[in-house]
């Protein structure tokens, strides 16, 4: 990564004030982990991320993610029901895969879906979770195969022990209160962005990741509710035209 060191202590100590931030103020999970996303992007050599949560049927969802091929590598193992990421829920547990062409034996499925498809080759699934339960996974993808330092594992299951406490609000867990429905009202506004994304990209003639940061950046300049924004699209509420492109500079 091209990150200085202090660069890149400057970098992580925003992420994890901005997932501390969450504990005290009003957020949007879907926001706060697209945030995440972000960040881990940036602070690892890494090409993509994503983060699965579990709905209130205990299903698993693809919640936010860095781009479409993200969302199409989580969907082949939700599909089949199995892979690192799932299975890093199913077990609680961190899960490497360095190279999953070497993964013939464990997830057939998922590994000649990679030889006939442009998938990542590297895989590594960080638990979101609390008290040895997982409620999701954080997932980080690289194109080419290749070990991650152990550091950066430490420090991507670090971001998403915190994200996890953000979400579940520790208060309401000591009342045994997991906030099924906090979780729910995430995955539903997922949807809703989904939907904002497909009308900006029929629009605009935009790639899905296009519509995505079209979305997020008007949110972002405005200070407004990503999934907030999403609805009045989708409800027709906002003009599609006064939407923010991405800044470049």
């Amino acid at each position: 990564m091209s990150e200085t060191i202090s660069g890149r202590e400057g970098l992580l100590s925003k992420a994890f004030v901005g997932l501390a931030d969450a504990l005290i103020d009003d957020y949007d999970i879907v926001d706060l982990l697209n945030q995440l996303v972000g960040h881990c992007g940036t602070l690892f050599s890494v090409d993509a991320v994503g983060i699965l949560l579990a709905d209130s049927q205990g299903f698993l969802q693809v919640v936010a993610s860095s781009d479409e091929d993200v969302s199409q590598m989580e969907l082949l193992q939700l599909q089949a029901d199995d892979g690192p990421c799932v299975e890093c829920v199913r077990t609680s547990s961190p899960v490497a895969v360095p190279d999953l062409a070497e993964m013939d034996h464990r997830w057939p499925a998922l590994t000649e879906a990679m030889r006939t498809r442009r998938l990542y080759r590297a895989v590594y699934a960080v638990p979101l979770r609390l008290r040895g339960t997982a409620i999701g996974a954080m997932n980080l993808f690289r194109w080419a195969p290749g070990a991650l330092p152990d550091d950066d594992l430490a420090l991507a299951q670090a971001l998403a022990d915190v994200a996890t406490v953000a979400i579940l609000q520790e208060r309401a867990v000591r009342r045994g209160e997991v906030l099924i429905e906090q979780l729910q009202t995430a995955l539903n506004s997922r949807v809703i962005i989904e939907q904002a994304k497909g009308v900006l990209a029929q629009h605009g003639g935009l790639t899905m990741s296009a519509a995505f940061e079209r979305l997020r950046s008007h949110s972002r300049n405005r200070n407004q509710r990503i999934s907030e924004v999403a609805r009045r699209i989708v409800e027709g509420d906002l003009e599609l035209s006064a939407l923010d492109a991405p800044r470049t500079g």
